[in-house]
């Protein structure tokens, strides 16, 4: 398992906590997700022979907000 923590620009609800871990925990290795709204943060706890980063960034950027 590999963890990583991006820098997510726009989050500032709990509509948008929601949207992105509903989004991200749905992705095929993806096993934890946490946002942080206050650091505007999201932590993921990924598999990176199932998912790739790139589709965990892409996952956040289609929901609307910008990694940093």
């Amino acid at each position: 398992m590999e963890k990583v923590t991006l820098n997510v620009k726009g989050m500032s609800c709990g509509h948008c906590v929601k949207a992105v871990e509903g989004s991200v925990g749905t992705l095929d290795g993806v096993t934890a997700v946490k946002v942080n709204l206050d650091a505007a943060t999201v932590d993921v706890e990924f598999n990176p022979q199932t998912v790739s980063l790139d589709q965990i960034k892409e996952t956040i950027d289609d929901q609307g907000y910008d990694i940093v």
